[in-house]
């Protein structure tokens, strides 16, 4: 049967090579040929349906993540995938799992923290997952700050041993995914006390289940917190609760490769420096900032393809309704958040760098970019998140009614991106992080210590505090010079005015506390300047491909100039543009707006997604939208008779009571 493309047109419409756009976005062909084989394997898998997901009850949801979970790792085996195509498997199979802290926490805190005795050791089974671990930091009382953890984690010099205990409810182990009902194992973070003396957190492995039956071992109390928001979503994954009763582990379970404990119960620190745990941070952060521009790429082209195949309005003489996507209004709120997925794209490539950069100056004992770095992937990782968050809403709403279905796959998609915001970070405790490290670069000025990297701006503060934007046409905002430089301006005057602020309170943390909200702007308008320059890097590259580079330099200015007529309050109030600037910045994004419109579908062609990934009948690659979302309507559970359960029971007397009440 011939296949019906309603989005032909709109393709043919295209005026760039789709299939460089793919290697672009996929990062090199390499990695689009990998992705695009391992997509295909998982999509026509029967094994891997998803389509039921979100009628499952939780129970039984639940089982069929641990079934896809384990015939995943069998199908890695089978095929002897490399590391690189076994996680894109897991990618692509679209479903949280115990699996994703297995590989994604717990074996990074190893290589990261242990020991080369303690890799030996325990690694060959992880890897081989002969044991299943999680990652216990969060507790019932204590989320971000890591340094109020509760569980304390005794030394017995008498036994060798550490005596894990939780004093109080709050200090019970909360939300670690992997936890509840599957992890064997956990790498577990409580306070370390040694001869009744306070060393602070540190992490430990520890058994929790046993290896023959499951069962909890002795001391150990574990569970499910709960079903969590949304439909499906989330809920595939066991977050757990964990509680310790003087449970006794071996010394050598303390994860050694920064501090130890001797034999006689001393405390020291090794000759490996304390700074290379943040590593395992930039790149656990760097792998959240390339999830963002996954998951907002994913609702932006459901959006995308149904905004083309959707008409309402606009009939002139019979003829066929306006495009949705025709609409200026639809335009302003999409392309910005299509912008935003290539833009977010390219930041996580370039923190993939970063990281490979700061593990080598950290191997080398060179800490001089820890704290730039540190603040860089908060705040990247903050900023992301919450643009994702919001964006995947809002293309539920660019959606209609029909973007409230579950089939849409967009209130699905939002339900378990959401605690992205939250994890690893809260969202503004980070950003106020960064603001710190603002405020601290801002009082060395004039110093003689040099800015470096992503703060080398605020070198040239004297110039950014007194420049003003030459801009006097609209065409003017297209010069990545330009647009820099007022970005600069506006986050180094930001800054500047914090921490002339701060400097009149006589204490130093209540002016933080009291001048908060303007700390996490600055921190803002900073990393947002990040991406700007970043993907203004990219565009500086190489990129083959008939049209893809103007294609990349058109979305790259939708990105920059959304995001100056979001926030022209800060560039004009900040004096880096007039308001005449601002009013022309915005008539060159209108005009953007239709240069994209041609290139839409191709533009989001390019993310490469199955229908079997996307999950969304609006988003079909073939825009066949309304038959299948009928068709998807009679599979319900509630459709499978025309009396429904309860009928019998308590509509049909209400009905009758209601037809002798006529009566009187």
């Amino acid at each position: 049967m011939e296949r019906v493309d309603y989005l032909s047109d709109e393709r043919k419409r295209a005026q760039f090579d789709v299939d460089a756009m793919k290697y672009v976005w996929a990062g090199s062909r390499h990695a689009f040929e990998v992705s695009d084989r391992i997509s295909k394997l998982v999509a026509s898998d029967p094994a891997f349906r998803k389509d039921d997901r979100t009628m499952l009850p939780r129970k039984e949801l639940f089982k069929n993540t641990i079934r896809k979970a384990t015939y995943s790792w069998k199908r890695i085996i089978e095929l002897r995938l490399s590391e690189e195509e076994a996680a894109k498997l897991r990618f692509y199979v679209d479903e949280p799992a115990f699996t994703d802290l297995h590989w994604g926490m717990f074996i990074p805190a190893i290589k990261g923290q242990g020991t080369d005795e303690q890799h030996q050791k325990w690694l060959p089974f992880a890897y081989k997952m002969q044991i299943i671990g999680c990652y216990a930091q969060t507790e019932l009382g204590h989320g971000s700050n890591v340094q109020g953890l509760e569980t304390t984690a005794t030394f017995n010099p008498k036994t060798d041993e550490f005596i894990l205990h939780s004093p109080t409810l709050t200090s019970s182990k909360w939300w670690p995914g992997g936890l509840g009902k599957v992890s064997t194992h956990a790498v577990v973070y409580a306070r370390l006390i040694t001869d009744g003396k306070d060393h602070g957190v540190h992490g430990f492995i520890v058994q929790l289940r046993n290896l023959e039956d499951h069962s909890p071992l002795p001391g150990i109390t574990l569970g499910d917190i709960g079903t969590k928001f949304g439909n499906g979503a989330y809920n595939t994954m066991d977050n757990g609760v964990l509680r310790f009763d003087h449970v006794r582990i071996p010394r050598d379970q303390m994860l050694m490769r920064v501090s130890q404990v001797t034999r006689e119960g001393k405390y020291k620190q090794s000759d490996v420096p304390r700074q290379l745990v943040y590593g395992t941070m930039v790149y656990v952060r760097q792998t959240i900032v390339a999830d963002a521009s996954c998951a907002l790429s994913r609702a932006v082209c459901i959006a995308t393809r149904y905004s083309a195949v959707r008409r309402q309005f606009g009939s002139q003489n019979g003829g066929p309704e306006t495009q949705v996507i025709d609409y200026k209004t639809q335009q302003s709120r999409l392309f910005p958040l299509l912008a935003s997925a290539y833009a977010f794209r390219f930041v996580g490539e370039w923190l993939k760098w970063l990281y490979t950069d700061v593990t080598q100056k950290l191997q080398a004992n060179d800490f001089s970019t820890l704290p730039e770095v540190h603040a860089c992937t908060a705040g990247l990782k903050s900023l992301t998140t919450s643009v994702t968050a919001d964006g995947i809403e809002e293309c539920r709403k660019l959606c209609g009614g029909h973007g409230y279905l579950c089939s849409s796959g967009l209130p699905e998609l939002f339900a378990v991106y959401v605690p992205a915001c939250t994890y690893e970070g809260d969202n503004i405790v980070l950003l106020l992080q960064v603001a710190r490290f603002l405020m601290k670069t801002a009082s060395q000025l004039g110093t003689g210590k040099q800015p470096v990297g992503t703060i080398a701006y605020m070198g040239r503060i004297e110039h950014l505090m007194q420049c003003y934007s030459d801009v006097q046409n609209a065409e003017d905002w297209l010069k990545p010079s330009v647009v820099l430089e007022a970005f600069e301006a506006r986050a180094a005057r930001m800054s500047v005015a914090c921490a002339r602020n701060l400097s009149k309170f006589a204490n130093p943390e209540e002016g933080f506390a009291e001048l908060s909200a303007d700390l996490v702007e600055a921190a803002i308008a900073h990393c947002q300047l990040i991406v700007v320059s970043k993907f203004i890097e990219k565009l500086q590259q190489d990129i083959p491909g008939k049209g893809v580079k103007k294609q990349l330099e058109m979305l790259c200015s939708v990105y920059y100039l959304f995001l100056l007529h979001k926030h022209q309050g800060d560039f004009i109030a900040t004096s880096c543009i007039t308001p005449k600037q601002a009013s022309l910045a915005n008539d060159q994004l209108r005009a953007l707006y239709s240069q994209v419109r041609p290139n839409a579908i191709a533009l989001v062609d390019a993310f490469n997604y199955t229908d079997h990934f996307l999950g969304s009948i609006l988003g079909r690659y073939d825009g066949n939208v309304y038959p299948k979302l009928y068709e998807a309507a009679w599979k319900d559970p509630l459709n499978e008779s025309d009396i429904p359960d309860g009928y019998h029971e308590y509509i049909r007397p209400l009905l009758k009571q209601q037809l002798r009440a006529a009566r009187l």
